[in-house]
C-alpha cells in the first residue's frame, strides 16, 4: 500500500472529488484524500494524500496557496466566474493605473463572504446545491489574508494577476471585489493554482502520467513520503526500551530520548529509523505529546 503525497495537476472539467475517484481506480487503493477543493474550471496543483498520509489533509489545507488568475472586467455573474449566468454588463472605462490600484488594495488581512456557488456546507447541504435550487442563504464573513498580489498583465477588459493567499480564500470573490471597486463589475475568466506549500506546478503530474507511471513501475518517483513533509522539524529519536510508548501513542519525556531533545514541535523516530509522527513539547507536563501519529 502506498503512503505519501502525490502532486497532481488537476485538469479543467474535473472536480477535486473526480481526481480522488480516478486515483482510487488507478492505484487500486481506497484511502485517498485531497487537500482542498479546486473549482472544476480551475487547473493546477492538487496535492493528494494516500494511505497514512490522509492524516495530512487538514494540515495541507491550512497552507498558503498561490494562484494566477484572469479577471474579466465589465461582466458580473452569479457564480463569480465566466461559467455562470450573466447578471450585468457594463462598459470598462478605467485606466491601467486605476486597475493596479484596485488590485493592490486587496493586499493584507480582511474578511470575505464565501460565494453561494461553493462547496461549503450549511446545515449539512453544500452551498452550490442550494444555489442551483435558486436559494440564497446568509454566509458569515471569514477572515482571510492576501500575503502577496501583483498585476502580471493588463489587456482590458482582461487583467492577469498573481496572488498568494491564506486558506479559505476565493479568488473568484477577489475578482468580483476588484470589479466592484472599479465600478464596472468583474468575474474570473481562468484560474491556475501554481503552488500549495512545497508543491508547485512544475512538479505536478496529470492522471494520465500517473497511470503511465503505474504501468512502468515508477510510481514511487512521484510519492513524497509522509516524514518528508515535516523535514523542517527537528528529529528526535526515542530509545528502544521506550518504543512501546510510541506504539501506544503515549507521551514521552526528554530522558527517554537518545540525545537532548529541543522544545516545540519535533518529528519522532525509533532507534531503527522508523517514523512515528509529530509531537510537541508541553512544558507543564515536561513531556512530548502527539500531534499527528503515522503508525
Amino acid at each position: 500500500m502506498l503512503n505519501g503525497v502525490i502532486n497532481i495537476y488537476k485538469e479543467a472539467g474535473f472536480t477535486s472529488h473526480d481526481v480522488v475517484a480516478k486515483m482510487r481506480g488507478i492505484l487500486k487503493q481506497k484511502k485517498i484524500g485531497h487537500t482542498g477543493t479546486l473549482d472544476p474550471m480551475a487547473v493546477g496543483v492538487l496535492p493528494v494524500c494516500i494511505g497514512s498520509a490522509t492524516k495530512l489533509c487538514d494540515m495541507l489545507t491550512d497552507k498558503r496557496k498561490e494562484y494566477i488568475a484572469e479577471l474579466l472586467l465589465g461582466v458580473a455573474t452569479d457564480t463569480q466566474d465566466t461559467s455562470g449566468e450573466v447578471l450585468s454588463r457594463k462598459d470598462v472605462c478605467v485606466s491601467e493605473q486605476e486597475v493596479c490600484t484596485a488590485v493592490l488594495s486587496m493586499l493584507g488581512a480582511g474578511k470575505q463572504i464565501p460565494p453561494m456557488y461553493s462547496a461549503l456546507k450549511v446545515n449539512g447541504k453544500k452551498l452550490y446545491e442550494l444555489a442551483r435550487e435558486g436559494k440564497t442563504v446568509e454566509r458569515k464573513p471569514r477572515d482571510i489574508t492576501i500575503y502577496e498580489i501583483e498585476v502580471l498583465d493588463i489587456a482590458l477588459p482582461v487583467v492577469k494577476f498573481r496572488v498568494l493567499c491564506s486558506k479559505g480564500t476565493y479568488v473568484r470573490t477577489i475578482c468580483q471585489d476588484i470589479g466592484e471597486k472599479l465600478g464596472c463589475g468583474g468575474c474570473m475568466q481562468s484560474l491556475v493554482r501554481t503552488k500549495v506549500e512545497r508543491f508547485d506546478i512544475d512538479g505536478a503530474i496529470t492522471l494520465a502520467q500517473l497511470e503511465q507511471a503505474r504501468d512502468l513501475g515508477t510510481l514511487m518517483e512521484y510519492v513524497v513520503p509522509v516524514e518528508e513533509m515535516f523535514d523542517t522539524l527537528p528529529k528526535v529519536i526515542v530509545l528502544s526500551c521506550f518504543q512501546k510508548m510510541l506504539e501506544n501513542g503515549n507521551v514521552f519525556t526528554p530522558n527517554m530520548c537518545a540525545k537532548d531533545a529541543p522544545e516545540g514541535e519535533v518529528r519522532v523516530y525509533n532507534e531503527e529509523g522508523r517514523f512515528y509522527g509529530v509531537y510537541v513539547y508541553e512544558p507543564r507536563m515536561h513531556a512530548y505529546k502527539p500531534v499527528k501519529m503515522f503508525l
